[in-house]
């Protein structure tokens, strides 16, 4: 289902999508019966795709972003357990050693 909306972009911004996308119709062509031209479903097809595009990548910083600071917060907790745990593997290689 698609639902119609205006928005309305800087006259350069919609200068940079109809050089990116290939029209087939001009953009300022209308059907009488207030459709959308070729044109202007290139455009909306173009701006859902960057929208998705756009949206998907937030959320993948996002969940990055989660990951680094749980990786921060749990390294105090690591270098402990390292530490703790040098010694006794240091005892065991030297009685493999023997």
């Amino acid at each position: 289902m698609h639902r119609r909306i205006n928005i309305t972009l800087p006259e350069e911004t919609i200068k940079l999508i109809d050089q990116v996308i290939e029209k087939g119709e001009s953009p300022e062509e209308t059907l009488d019966d207030g459709a959308e031209t070729p044109a202007e479903s290139v455009r909306s097809r173009f701006i859902n795709e960057a929208v998705q595009y756009y949206i998907n990548e937030k959320a993948l910083a996002r969940v990055r972003e989660q990951l680094k600071q749980g990786a921060i917060q749990r390294a105090e907790r690591d270098l402990g357990l390292v530490e703790e745990w040098f010694d006794l593997e240091e005892e065991a290689c030297q009685i493999n050693e023997k």
